[in-house]
């Protein structure tokens, strides 16, 4: 097992490397360089020589390489000119990360409680009106554009009928204490219960509108897995052994049918991150998506380049953890 993380790792590290050279080759590309997408129109001769210095951009292009990645595990990457003016832009990504965590892990969690048990269901019941209307269901959860349904469910559901927060993180006016950024978390561990059910409140309709994508694809691979997995001869040998339902679904059903949804969940979190940008900004949401959207429309690139980096961090972290996972459930993947 140890041998295996191991591996893994190093193939993580290698990601990572060659997604900061296509960064630094972005960087180096970008019309008049590097120093002009930074200063913008405060660009003049005096301080552009005094930035190009300061980044080492006079020097051989492998040196530059390595203060650019150099920097970048220092977090330094400069100071925002569109996100936040003037606050350094690692900062904002700090301050944004929670928001954006938050809205994930809930609408992960919202789709696999519904996908899993859902797509057994299906398959278990094949051919059945249940399993038509939840291939229905799971249909129109990919057809229908994310920010699409965030506008029908804020207005719906917020603006007309009033029964969610049209948006933000928390009402402001509840002057909540702040331990980790974490608005759900942080009024658990200071008590103030208030707070929790607020942020939970302002986090329902976007972590809904954000898993109804992974939902659909999670339920079509879990129906598909159990279905392969129930015409399995060892299925019907437990059945023949006078095995009960629950032992056979839980031993030898799922068990082998969670491998394939597994990887699925690792796939959809790069899903998730991508869906956040719209999410986050129909609903005013203030994450990671909404400087992503902030910081590309207005040329901030010092945020887009720690969010660029952040993003791919993350995905390949989480797709390390679903490898693992992924051999703890099925040993025979460690020798792969």
């Amino acid at each position: 097992m140890a041998r295996f993380i191991i591996r893994r790792l190093f193939q993580m590290v290698g990601v990572v490397v060659v997604l900061s050279l296509l960064l630094f080759l972005w960087l180096k590309a970008l019309p008049g360089g590097t120093v002009s997408a930074l200063l913008g129109e405060r660009a003049t001769p005096a301080n552009r020589e005094a930035l190009t210095r300061a980044l080492g951009l006079d020097q051989p292009i492998w040196v530059q390489y390595a203060k650019f990645v150099q920097r970048a595990a220092n977090g330094e990457f400069g100071a925002s000119t569109a996100v936040l003016p003037g606050r350094d832009a690692f900062e904002i990504f700090l301050t944004r990360l929670p928001a954006t965590i938050e809205l994930s892990v809930g609408a992960l969690l919202i789709a696999l409680v519904l996908a899993i048990p859902l797509g057994y269901l299906a398959a278990k019941r094949r051919n059945s009106a249940w399993d038509s209307g939840l291939v229905i269901l799971s249909l129109i959860g990919v057809a229908v554009p994310v920010f699409f349904l965030a506008f029908v469910l804020k207005y719906q559901l917020a603006v007309e009928h009033n029964i969610f927060p049209v948006s933000g993180r928390q009402d402001p006016g509840l002057n909540c204490t702040r331990v980790t950024n974490f608005f759900v978390l942080d009024g658990l561990l200071t008590r103030e219960l208030d707070c929790s059910a607020d942020a939970l409140k302002h986090l329902v309709l976007p972590a809904v509108t954000l898993a109804t994508i992974p939902f659909a694809v999670i339920f079509r691979i879990a129906r598909a897995s159990v279905l392969d997995v129930l015409d399995e001869d060892y299925v019907r040998t437990a059945e023949a052994k006078g095995l009960t339902a629950r032992v056979i679904r839980a031993r030898h059903v799922m068990r082998n049918a969670l491998l394939p949804v597994v990887t699925t969940i690792g796939l959809q979190v790069g899903g998730l991150l991508a869906g956040a940008v719209l999410t986050e900004s129909v609903f005013n949401f203030p994450g990671l998506g909404s400087a992503m959207y902030q910081s590309f429309s207005n040329k901030d690139f010092p945020v887009l380049q720690v969010l660029i980096l952040a993003s791919a961090g993350i995905y390949v972290v989480v797709n390390l953890l679903v490898d693992i996972s992924y051999a703890v459930i099925d040993p025979r993947v460690r020798t792969r």
